[in-house]
């Protein structure tokens, strides 16, 4: 076995296809069920997919199994509170290409589901757990929880922020906690969305509204964590009444599509992306404030350059689990992790404080960008 990746959420399984599809055998280990991760019960997230995934998931094949059911994002809107001024973004101003897709995390699961294994390459194990890992200098072994063992020349741990495999390796994590929750449900709406997103920043944090298939949108609503923990318990009619004070009437009545899920929000860092015959991938190496919604996006970016170290490794003849290998990975990808930190924790701190000084300077901006387009 070429690689062995532990976590079959989205970043592992596009992973998992890219190596595959350069000819590698790859073994998946999921601790989850498929009917499990592609529940409507389960989860209500949406991500937002960059030309750059799009691009990555065509070539994987998975995007025409879901290109019906992302909807495209033509305009985007941002708001700072009660101020009067916005930034308007167009996709007119990139040739009237989208500025991204919305798509439901459940069906990009479904689509990467019937990828996998349609792969013969692929072995995909779910229900399944890690239970240990031993790294020899030669190769790596992994016991799983049904008592089996599987030996790799490589285990990538994409596993998510609360990584069993990168904590394993005794890999050191930084952790910032927000003391925020992300609060994450689907509305429909009397009105067309007309494609647009928001991203409004309110007194409890951001208030992302992003445009889904029909006349439907998703949220993610950042309260702190005790305000939140009071709102998600609110009886419906009084949840409802919070929300639309929050969302306004633009897009008319609203109503409940989804359950109501929450999610605490707190930054994670690995300090290394790599240890000896393991590498980290997406949530596990680093996760992000959901603020400008690239989580999944900076993830695909580690699965595009791990699947190129391996396949440029082994078609040179080398170890792709050996310290020089290993290292080209961790140069690639650190700079874009630690850029896409900074950006959202600085965006987040900006836009939570509510000192009128910090508002008067955000106000200020939004005008001065907006005066500059």
């Amino acid at each position: 076995m070429d690689l062995l990746v532990v976590g079959g959420g989205l970043v592992g399984l596009s992973l998992a296809l890219s190596v595959a599809r350069a000819g590698r055998r790859v073994q998946v280990v999921d601790r989850d069920t498929p009917a499990k991760s592609t529940s409507a019960l389960t989860d209500g997230r949406v991500s937002s997919i960059a030309a750059g995934s799009e691009n990555m998931l065509a070539a994987l094949g998975v995007w025409e199994m879901l290109s019906d059911e992302a909807q495209p994002i033509y305009k985007i809107r941002v708001s700072d509170r009660e101020s009067s001024r916005f930034l308007n973004y167009y996709s007119d101003d990139i040739d009237g290409r989208p500025m991204g897709h919305i798509v439901e995390n459940r069906l990009l699961r479904k689509a990467l589901h019937r990828a996998v294994r349609a792969e013969q390459r692929i072995t995909w194990r779910t229900g399944v757990s890690v239970e240990c890992v031993d790294r020899t200098p030669h190769r790596a072994r992994a016991i799983l929880s049904d008592g089996t063992s599987v030996n790799a020349a490589l285990i990538v741990a994409a596993d998510g922020r609360n990584s069993n495999i990168r904590a394993s390796a005794g890999i050191e994590v930084l952790h910032k906690e927000y003391r925020q929750t992300g609060i994450v449900c689907t509305v429909q709406h009397e009105l067309n969305h007309e494609a647009t997103a928001h991203e409004r920043f309110l007194n409890g944090g951001p208030f992302a509204i992003l445009p889904m298939k029909g006349k439907r949108s998703s949220l993610v609503w950042t309260e702190p964590t005790e305000l939140a923990s009071e709102i998600i318990n609110l009886e419906k009619r009084d949840f409802l009444d919070e929300l639309a004070w929050r969302f306004g009437d633009f897009l008319g009545e609203l109503s409940l599509a989804s359950p109501v899920w929450s999610y605490p929000l707190r930054l994670t860092m690995a300090e290394n992306l790599t240890a000896h015959r393991l590498a980290l991938v997406g949530d596990a190496a680093h996760a992000i404030h959901p603020i400008a919604g690239q989580g999944l996006n900076l993830g695909l970016r580690d699965a595009a350059a791990l699947a190129e170290v391996a396949h440029d490794a082994i078609y040179l003849g080398l170890d792709i689990g050996d310290a020089q290998t290993l290292s080209r990975y961790t140069r690639w990808r650190r700079f874009d992790g630690l850029t896409m930190i900074s950006v959202t924790d600085g965006l987040n701190r900006l836009f939570s404080q509510g000192s009128p000084s910090l508002h008067l300077a955000r106000g200020l901006g939004l005008a001065a960008v907006d005066k500059s387009k």
